[in-house]
């Protein structure tokens, strides 16, 4: 299994950071759906329901269930596989732990999301367009957090 993980490595760590990608697009995009969803439902005049309503819970739907959640899923299978290849992480040092914590907490925010959405379908959303702006941040100050753990390994 060790041969196979350091001969696979260049490859596990090139689908992990493509699944990153994917997964931190819909982080970044989900919320300003929503902040589209409850300013544009409310400028609109547009009730619960009503087609313009479907649009934006299918949308949301969509890019949680066929983009965000096969994202997080494979950023997580990959990114353990790096963990476990041999001479890949000094568990001596700080990063990979801040690393870890950041990915955790990332992985928070996207359940998080998902039940924003729920609470949309129920219509129970309790935030306004300008906290999901705020919301919107998160993952940003995560990136940030696991990008500098990774490349200046502090």
């Amino acid at each position: 299994m060790t041969d196979f993980l350091l001969t696979a490595y260049p490859w596990v760590k090139s689908l992990h950071v493509m699944s990153v990608l994917a997964w931190m697009a819909g982080l970044f995009y989900l919320p300003r759906l929503y902040v589209y969803h409850v300013e544009g439902l409310k400028k609109q005049g547009v009730t619960r329901g009503s087609d313009m309503e479907l649009l934006f819970r299918h949308q949301e739907r969509l890019l949680m269930k066929a983009i965000m959640a096969p994202a997080m899923i494979s950023t997580w299978v990959f990114g353990l596989l790096l963990v476990v290849t041999p001479a890949v992480i000094d568990w001596t040092a700080a990063w990979p732990w801040a690393k870890g914590a950041a990915v955790i907490a990332m992985t928070g925010y996207h359940f998080f999301l998902e039940v924003a959405r729920k609470r949309f379908i129920a219509g129970e959303n309790r935030m306004t367009g300008r906290q999901w702006r705020m919301m919107n941040e998160v993952p940003t100050l995560l990136m940030i957090v696991i990008v500098l753990a990774v490349i200046v390994k502090f």
